[in-house]
């Protein structure tokens, strides 16, 4: 796709660690070169190989070019990419740098203790310092979640696959059909335009992942999911329901047993950060960058 692009050939790949509806990931070594290991992404695209490459991918490729410019820490690189025919079908290749485990894996190996608020502190800070590039050049993530944040054997996190990342403009008006449904805010369940801190919503999730060592709200459909994040931060009143929205409002979600604290394990000020970051009303929910000014964050 540049001068610079390399071959997928360049590439031994050595065991596959993930796999999405367009393709596979694998762990890879450089042939020649640095040697260095790689995370390898080989997206194939069957049918005309000459109507070209989908939107969605050159959207995900124009957005990681975009951001590697400024080569975040938090931010996973992108170090090259190659597009060929194979078998009358259109194979697109991203060569990542390698990171050993996602935030997932390193949850599910974790003491069962649970990690320490020095680590918890230490994991936010980097999320939302990512998060927080990322809203400042105009780019929205979209699927912000456990598998898609990257740690490495260093303590170093970095956010990762951008297939459904976006440039924004206020109140994105697009489908609902993003974000893993664990993660997701209340305005795309309710199907209403939104805004960058559907990502922060999402990260709210994890910071209350990293305490519990499980999902915060664990629904199988969206009105499921909505209830369960109603049973912890309480049904808003009817005046703060978005009138856009096709679903409409239910007196019975009300919780029964309204509590001051989202989290009773949690400490004041860690429930401070929790709800402010898992404020129903997207307008209200705190930014990264004013969540990292936070005291539990800052010291402060």
């Amino acid at each position: 796709m540049d001068n610079g692009a390399r071959e997928s050939s360049d590439y031994e790949l050595l065991a596959e660690i993930g796999e999405g509806a367009y393709g596979k990931v694998y762990k890879a070594r450089e042939i020649g070169g640095l040697q260095r290991f790689v995370a390898v992404k080989r997206l194939h695209i069957p049918g005309d190989p000459h109507t070209g490459i989908p939107q969605f991918m050159i959207r995900e490729v124009a957005l990681l070019r975009k951001i590697e410019y400024f080569n975040h820490p938090n931010i996973v690189k992108l170090l090259n990419v190659s597009a060929g025919v194979k078998k009358k079908s259109l194979d697109l290749t991203l060569a990542f740098e390698y990171i050993d485990q996602d935030l997932s894996s390193f949850l599910s190996a974790a003491p069962k203790s649970g990690l320490s608020k020095e680590k918890i502190k230490d994991i936010m800070r980097q999320l939302l310092r990512g998060l927080d590039f990322l809203h400042t050049n105009m780019v929205v993530h979209r699927d912000l979640k456990p598998d898609n944040v990257l740690m490495s054997s260093r303590g170093e996190v970095k956010i990762a696959d951008f297939g459904l990342a976006r440039i924004y403009t206020y109140r994105i008006a697009l489908t609902p059909c993003v974000v893993t449904l664990w993660y997701r805010a209340p305005e795309v369940l309710l199907h209403v335009g939104y805004m960058s801190s559907v990502d922060v919503w999402s990260a709210g999730c994890i910071f209350a992942e990293l305490f519990l060592l499980r999902p915060l709200f664990c629904g199988y459909t969206e009105i499921q999911q909505l209830q369960k994040i109603f049973e912890v931060i309480g049904l808003p009143g009817k005046e703060g329901w978005p009138k856009e929205s096709p679903i409409r409002y239910n007196p019975a979600w009300d919780r029964q047993k309204p509590s001051a604290l989202l989290l009773p394990c949690l400490t004041e000020e860690e429930n401070d950060l929790l709800t402010q970051c898992l404020e129903f009303n997207p307008s209200s929910r705190i930014s990264s960058y004013r969540a990292l000014e936070h005291p539990f964050l800052s010291g402060h």
